[in-house]
């Protein structure tokens, strides 16, 4: 510790606390190569879809597993995917240790999701995207919502990524392929949609995404997603078009 002029003390570092990016990894078996298949295979529909981002693997759902999980194979794998493991949640004790083996880190256990979230006015916005078994967090500045809304009017480019926590969302300009829109209500596009659409991030199953072009790369209601694999019927295509939830059900319907 240093001290300045005046005869204060005066320290090189602060501790903060901050959220970082992180994509949490839920995983549905200990079989490795079976992990590997089903990467490359989501890698192949959207090559850019992981950008080294950091890795939380999530071991709540194999716990109980007795084949145990080959850690070392696992991140050598992940990082061939362009991700970064660093941390395992849940798991038993076993699992535990064999990942600290590995080199990863304990995290602690999440709470469990809200429903709702209270509305705050930020300047600062955490994008939020939910598929599947995929959980994909990034931070990125958006003005301050209005209450019970958040408007965007400038158009959205591949890369950018805008997420309306506890409110809907309302796009007055195209969003580009690569660009991603998340809402924890629903979704209003009044420009052609063409990149990732998830509405209801929270698990809201009445949330619905509305477009005036309806050219989307992804769309997705509380988990239930579908993408560009499976082509749009020509009565919604390039149309006015929502997209809505009929019990597991996600449909695609002209307005």
């Amino acid at each position: 510790m240093a001290v300045d002029t005046a005869g204060q003390a005066r320290t090189h570092l602060d501790l903060k606390s901050a959220q970082l990016p992180v994509v949490a990894m839920v995983l549905k078996t200990t079989d490795v190569a079976s992990i590997a298949a089903e990467l490359a295979a989501r890698r192949a529909d959207d090559p850019e879809f992981f950008d080294n981002d950091p890795v939380l693997i999530d071991l709540s759902a194999v716990q109980d597993e007795p084949q145990p999980i080959d850690f070392a194979a696992l991140v050598k794998t992940l990082r061939s995917h362009r991700t970064q493991p660093v941390a395992v949640r849940g798991g038993s004790s076993a699992q535990r240790q064999d990942a600290h083996d590995a080199g990863l880190i304990a995290a602690p256990d999440a709470p469990p999701p809200r429903m709702q979230a209270p509305r705050e006015s930020t300047t600062r916005e955490v994008v939020h995207e939910v598929i599947r078994e995929v959980e994909v967090v990034r931070e990125v500045p958006v003005p301050a919502p209005a209450p019970g809304t958040v408007v965007v009017d400038k158009p959205l480019r591949s890369g950018q990524q805008v997420y309306a926590r506890g409110s809907d969302l309302v796009v007055m300009a195209v969003v580009s392929f690569g660009a991603e829109v998340i809402a924890d209500g629903n979704i209003h596009v009044y420009a052609p949609l063409r990149g990732r659409a998830i509405a209801g991030a929270r698990g809201d199953t009445s949330a619905r995404i509305f477009s005036t072009c309806m050219e989307p790369q992804l769309v997705s209601v509380a988990g239930i997603y579908r993408t560009t694999e499976t082509e749009l019927p020509d009565n919604v295509r390039g149309k006015p078009a929502q997209v809505r939830l009929d019990g597991e059900k996600l449909l695609i319907e002209p307005l």
